[in-house]
């Protein structure tokens, strides 16, 4: 069964950092593209960044490039975001997920229940 767990989220200061985590289980993560989204009040879901498992070609949302990393750990079974410089317009609840590709974009397959990110002052 696919088990994907996020945590690390929370309310941090604009130009604050905060690394979020995602532990799996249930699958080999090796063989799957992942990635992290976000959704904010009354808005759509939004892919903050991906990673393709063939090729290893990273992703970023425009507004977040520059400010935030993502990593893959296959060993560990886990996935990361650093984010950086954060600022209150990234406040939302973020999402872990493996990814499919329709075309050049990620899209979430299977997600987690999410962790709260809060950017304010």
């Amino acid at each position: 069964q696919v088990h994907i767990v996020e945590s690390g989220g929370g309310l941090v200061q604009p130009g604050g950092s905060l690394r979020l985590s995602c532990a799996t289980s249930g699958f080999t993560l090796d063989y799957y593209s992942v990635g992290w989204f976000r959704q904010a009040p009354g808005k759509e879901r939004e892919a903050v960044s991906c990673i393709r498992r063939h090729d290893g070609d990273i992703y970023y949302l425009d507004s977040v490039k520059g400010r935030f990393t993502i990593s893959r750990h296959n060993a560990e079974a886990r996935i990361y975001l650093q984010m950086n410089s954060l600022k209150p317009e990234d406040t939302a609840v973020y999402y872990c997920a493996t990814v499919y590709y329709s075309g050049n974009l990620c899209r979430a397959e299977t997600w987690g229940q999410g962790t709260q990110v809060t950017v304010s002052s």
